[in-house]
């Protein structure tokens, strides 16, 4: 049996919705503002399937998610279908004056064995501290890439 832990973290982004939006929708760009999170690829034949390749220290995961919600600028949610189990949601809201917020919610599942050999508060505050610089690696992305436009 498997416990699941969940995080969720936001960002104020000095971008439009649109440009945002743009950005995060495309998956396969993820591991240029996600640390651990080293390929992302969008399966041709259902491109509401994605293969994800995670690493670190030293480890290495992979999954399958499905996007099982997308509302255009305004959600989309996943949850993997094989490999590591997980699952959340990255949400936008539009600030109108060109600003927008980003709020990521994760949740994952440790195997029961494994989840008592771990310290679960230490795990919780390294993996919420990394997605919190997930977000904010992803503003000054986004602040660069409206720089250019």
């Amino acid at each position: 049996m498997a416990n699941w832990l969940e995080h969720s973290v936001q960002v104020e982004v000095d971008a439009s919705i649109d440009l945002v939006w743009g950005l995060w929708s495309d998956l396969e760009q993820m591991p240029r503002w996600m640390k651990w999170i080293d390929s992302v690829k969008v399966l041709e034949d259902d491109p509401e399937l994605s293969r994800w390749k995670l690493t670190t220290g030293g480890l290495e995961f992979s999954w399958l998610s499905r996007v099982n919600k997308l509302i255009p600028k305004q959600i989309i949610q996943w949850e993997s279908v094989d490999g590591l189990p997980n699952r959340g949601a990255v949400r936008f809201y539009d600030r109108k004056e060109g600003t927008s917020i980003v709020k990521l919610t994760v949740a994952y599942a440790i195997p029961g064995i494994i989840g008592k050999l771990m310290d679960d508060l230490f795990l919780g505050r390294a993996v919420e501290s990394t997605i919190q610089a997930d977000l904010e690696r992803f503003r000054e992305y986004a602040l660069k890439v409206k720089s250019e436009v």
